[in-house]
């Protein structure tokens, strides 16, 4: 039995581009090696063959996996997303309550987090801790480093 994982439109344009890459791309290379390092003779002692052959199996395991999360998938439809709660892709402006600083995250599935991008996982404490929390609402989180306090100012698309 699989999880049902939500994703964007544009995460699953990303999961398909990754899925033609690997299939296109990486698996005839990985095989053109395969039959190099089987040209060389004497595969009970052939490093290279060992190497692509296991190459092979992880690439085909990355496939499988890419391949089970598309299958159970479910698109979230941006253009019905609530503002009035913290809630899976919404932009959350919070104020950091102990240090004053001010930050904006997108929360979003977490095979599409990026904190560079400021995505945030949705399986994070933090979000967890702002989800379902509406403007104005001041939230104590449990962080590896202690607890944090920040409230909400502000939530958007």
């Amino acid at each position: 039995m699989s999880d049902i994982q939500y994703i964007t439109e544009s995460g699953l344009k990303k999961l398909k581009e990754e899925i033609h890459q690997l299939e296109t791309f990486e698996r005839p290379s990985i095989s053109k090696q395969i039959a190099e390092a089987r040209d060389k003779g004497d595969l009970s002692e052939n490093a290279e063959y060992d190497a692509a052959k296991e190459a092979q199996g992880l690439l085909e395991m990355r496939i499988s996996k890419l391949k089970n999360t598309l299958a159970n998938s479910r698109i979230l439809d941006e253009s019905k997303i609530d503002t009035s709660k913290v809630q899976l892709l919404n932009k959350v402006q919070i104020k950091n309550l102990n240090n004053g600083a001010s930050m904006t995250y997108t929360i979003v599935p977490e095979s599409e987090a990026n904190l560079k991008e400021m995505k945030l996982s949705v399986s994070t404490p933090i979000a967890k801790g702002l989800l379902g929390k509406k403007v104005g609402e001041k939230v104590e989180i449990n962080v590896p480093n202690g607890v944090m306090t920040f409230e909400i100012i502000d939530i958007s698309i």
